[in-house]
């Protein structure tokens, strides 16, 4: 946004600028060109005829710029320098020197013909009118390299602005995947959660030497798909969706029919993308927070609404007592989502659920 203010700003005062660096120059190639021309003689002339001279130049210079951008503003929108360089250039060269001439021609007869009196057109010298001509062109030409060198310097300046952006970005990615590793390690090395599953582990093998099987499966099944996918930016809802469930499997095991979780989720919705470990900390996030019993039971659905967005809703059934909520699971999913998307995360909380929608990406 900055840079496209400063270019409005720039073209809004172009003119003011361009103008009388145009009117000195004319007379810069007037004198290279013709350095015999008695110019120490200049200023001892009537003033009136420098002012009247000075007024048709600056005419000159006016419209011989109008006639130089509009050539230029027209190549930019049918050929941009960006698709087409060489081109632009020799396109823009050429018509620049064409429209060039043939505005000092026209410019010349209509001049003549209001104030030459009965001079024409082919009274004038024809060194001086060949000079003229040369002047002319140079000066379009000036006024083009201005123009589109302004042009490449804000080409330049958005690139070196995008790619501090995109460096600030990967630096930021970097520290939260860092921070999505610490947690998924600290959740491996946790020893309650490591107690926990080890303690249910054993109570099944001395009860049931299948369940407890199918326990220790999912249990590899969780550690396996964190470190092995806690780098990722971006997973399928449907490798997501499998993680959740045995995670969800090793915490059921434990509260039985305390928690409920229920899935509905379409083939379209599976193939999207969502970052890693997201559904894990939601669902970690509604234990902790709330109480769970077989008369009024943690419920969690996993669902989509219309727009395909993924739709995490537990019903919200507070704790009696306060645990201290630094709220870093949701901020970690809403900063990865920062980095990631331009949709973020929807957070909303009613008397009795609380519900968190998640924009699903493309893989």
């Amino acid at each position: 946004m900055a840079l496209k203010k400063e270019s409005q700003d720039f073209y809004k005062y172009f003119r003011f600028i361009i103008i009388p660096v145009v009117f000195v120059g004319f007379y810069l190639l007037a004198f290279m060109i013709d350095p015999n021309r008695p110019w120490s003689g200049f200023f001892k002339r009537d003033t009136t005829e420098i002012l009247t001279e000075w007024i048709f130049v600056s005419i000159f210079c006016l419209l011989i710029t109008e006639i130089s951008l509009a050539i230029a503003r027209t190549l930019d929108r049918r050929l941009p320098w960006v698709l087409y360089p060489l081109w632009r250039f020799l396109l823009q060269f050429s018509l620049q020197i064409i429209a060039s001439i043939a505005f000092l021609y026209i410019y010349l007869h209509i001049t003549l013909g209001a104030f030459g009196g009965e001079m024409k057109f082919s009274d004038l010298n024809a060194e001086g009118l060949r000079q003229s001509f040369v002047v002319s062109a140079l000066l379009s030409v000036l006024i083009s390299l201005i123009f589109t060198g302004n042009f490449f310097l804000q080409q330049w300046k958005a690139a070196m602005l995008e790619t501090s952006n995109l460096n600030l970005k990967a630096a930021e990615l970097k520290q939260i995947a860092l921070e999505s590793e610490l947690q998924s390690l600290k959740m491996q090395l946790d020893p309650h959660f490591m107690f926990n599953n080890f303690s249910t582990l054993s109570a099944l093998i001395a009860e049931d030497a299948n369940a407890a099987q199918h326990f220790l499966e999912n249990l590899s099944r969780v550690y396996r798909y964190m470190i092995i996918n806690v780098h990722k930016n971006i997973i399928s809802v449907e490798e997501e969706i499998r993680f959740a469930e045995a995670y969800f499997y090793l915490i059921k095991i434990r509260l039985g029919e305390n928690i409920k979780m229920q899935l509905t989720l379409s083939d379209e919705v599976l193939k999207k993308g969502i970052p890693p470990i997201t559904l894990q900390l939601l669902i970690e996030n509604a234990i902790k927070h709330n109480t769970a019993s077989r008369s009024k039971p943690l419920t969690i659905n996993i669902n989509e609404d219309d727009q395909k967005n993924l739709v995490i809703t537990n019903s919200l059934q507070r704790l009696n007592y306060n645990i201290p909520s630094t709220c870093t699971g949701l901020k970690n999913i809403e900063s990865r989502y920062r980095l990631l998307s331009d949709k973020l995360p929807e957070v909303t909380e009613t008397e009795n659920l609380f519900v968190v929608k998640l924009p699903l990406m493309d893989i």
